[in-house]
């Protein structure tokens, strides 16, 4: 079955993290010309995701675009891996805020170690708008880390969030306490989302939530303490 001209969908990506399963749920874009990858799991996730582009019927070498939202491992792991299989086929972005890190100018916040270093083709800036899939917007979302960015797929009205939200059984939650490093800036990038109007929200820990999202994000927003 061949799919619509522009599109979206969150993929399930499975593996198994410090000795535990561990599933992440990366969004994959795509119009007639370019398909989209929004992060990628932890390193020697190439195969599964070559086979989960194939059960999407896009083959690997129609992947034309990896979009970071922010430096962990478990976001940025396979990307020197996809880089290297499809060449000078893929192009890379990220917030301006992480290209040093992708290109191992600067250590990982959290593991303090240097990442594989990638080229960035383009810098994304807030509000940027990106001429793939119908169009995504760049929603500057720090706290969780300081580079972190959102996604806004325009014709569908889906929030890519990253780690800025999380969700459970279909259910909207805040952020990860301990994951994240900045609670009061998280929280703001988080009232900052109230500003869209979103059907849908991919989170990149516990899949998709399409109900009462307004209503979930403002509860966030007026009874979480800041800290």
């Amino acid at each position: 079955m061949s799919q619509p001209n522009n599109g979206i969908k969150a993929i399930k990506l499975e593996m198994e993290y410090y000795g535990e399963p561990f599933i992440v749920y990366p969004a994959l874009l795509w119009d007639e010309e370019n398909v989209v990858l929004v992060d990628t799991g932890i390193p020697g996730q190439l195969a599964q995701i070559r086979t989960l582009l194939e059960k999407e019927n896009f083959s690997f070498d129609k992947l034309t675009h990896i979009i970071i939202t922010h430096q962990d491992g478990d976001h940025i792991g396979s990307l020197p891996e996809l880089v290297e299989a499809r060449g000078n086929g893929l192009m890379v972005l990220a917030h301006e805020e992480a290209v040093p890190y992708l290109t191992g100018v600067t250590p990982l916040i959290k593991s303090k170690d240097f990442a594989p270093p990638v080229r960035v083709h383009t810098a994304l800036k807030d509000r940027d708008i990106l001429p793939l899939a119908g169009g995504i917007q760049v929603i500057f979302t720090p706290g969780h880390t300081l580079d972190h960015m959102s996604l806004y797929h325009i014709p569908s009205q889906t929030l890519i969030a990253g780690d800025a939200l999380n969700s459970k059984d279909g259910s909207l939650l805040s952020f990860d306490n301990e994951q994240t490093l900045d609670h009061t800036t998280a929280l703001k990038s988080i009232a900052k989302l109230l500003e869209l109007d979103i059907k849908k929200v991919i989170t990149y820990h516990g899949h998709e939530v399409t109900n009462q999202i307004k209503e979930n994000l403002q509860n966030i927003v007026d009874m979480r303490p800041t800290i």
